[in-house]
């Protein structure tokens, strides 16, 4: 059974004027193709739309059921050349965006805000997750970009394109109390490198995991690796645990957590790097209009 629009319009239009003349008038055209038009949806309905007489015509039961859904019907489809052309131009659409956690204690919450703001039609759907975790979700075309701790690995570089979002430097999350802190702004690793390094998995995060690990060597220094954890949470969790300490993006300051305080490491400054990676392959209009809004704000 093929039902087309066209019919559903000219059944309206005989449905609202309970007249066939009045209807072929407003449709600006001869009343016996109109007539034969909804005899036509009627058959291909299997039941009369209307119960005629020589002054008016009137819904049967079928009709009045069918009036609202195709009015429905021709509201959505006039819809459609607008809705195409929002989609076309990324105004609407999905974007499914993953991000490591940092980044939800810096850049992330006023980007979507924005982004928000000036595409409102634009679902998103996002996920946290590490960096290891989005690589293999841009491979598998599970998301469309994410936010992740750069430098992006070797093997994954060829079919990837990215932009650097920001960059921040490391600062030590201490146990809140530790003589070794009292009254300093800047601290050196030499003075409290006896204590346990809280640390993410170098298979989580390798570009971070190693940052860290350098600026003890670079401090003539070996890390006593206590614990890991792949949650920025989790890790400042336990500091507050008093289980050791550890090196975290500055933003991560943000987060207040009874029982640690953040502290300026002294020195040359070691500054870990947050970008958008996306599948150089993808098209999608909605990822290249979030993408002219992040270029905007470099």
């Amino acid at each position: 059974m093929n039902i087309e629009l066209r019919q559903l319009r000219y059944f309206v239009a005989v449905a609202e004027e309970s007249h066939f003349g009045r209807a072929a008038v407003r449709l600006h055209m001869t009343q016996p193709p109109l007539s034969q038009t909804i005899q036509s949806l009627e058959a291909a309905l299997g039941t009369p739309l209307f119960a005629r007489t020589k002054r008016r015509v009137a819904l049967t039961p079928a009709g009045a059921a069918l009036l609202p859904e195709a009015r429905r019907i021709l509201q959505q489809a006039g819809a459609l050349p607008d809705l195409a052309r929002r989609a076309a131009s990324g105004e609407s659409g999905l974007l499914s965006l993953s991000f490591v956690s940092t980044a939800d204690y810096s850049v992330l919450p006023p980007l979507l805000r924005e982004f928000r703001e000036r595409h409102p039609q634009v679902r998103i759907e996002l996920r946290e997750a590490t960096t290891d975790v989005q690589l293999e979700d841009l491979m598998q075309n599970r998301i469309d970009a994410g936010l992740l701790i750069a430098p992006l690995q070797d093997k994954v570089k060829a079919e990837l394109d990215y932009l650097r979002v920001f960059s921040e430097p490391l600062v030590l999350a201490a146990p809140k109390g530790l003589k070794a802190l009292r009254g300093k702004r800047e601290v050196s690793l030499g003075s409290i490198s006896d204590m346990p390094l809280i640390i993410f998995p170098r298979r989580i995060a390798p570009a971070f995991h190693d940052a860290i690990v350098g600026c003890f060597r670079d401090a003539g220094l070996t890390p006593h690796i206590g614990q890991e954890a792949i949650q920025m949470q989790t890790i400042v969790g336990l500091v507050s645990a008093g289980m050791g300490i550890a090196l975290v993006p500055q933003s991560v300051s943000n987060l207040k957590r009874p029982g640690v305080e953040y502290k300026t490491l002294s020195g040359k400054p070691v500054s870990i790097e947050t970008g958008l990676a996306w599948r150089r392959d993808n098209m999608s209009p909605v990822l290249h209009t979030f993408l002219e809004l992040l270029r905007k704000k470099r």
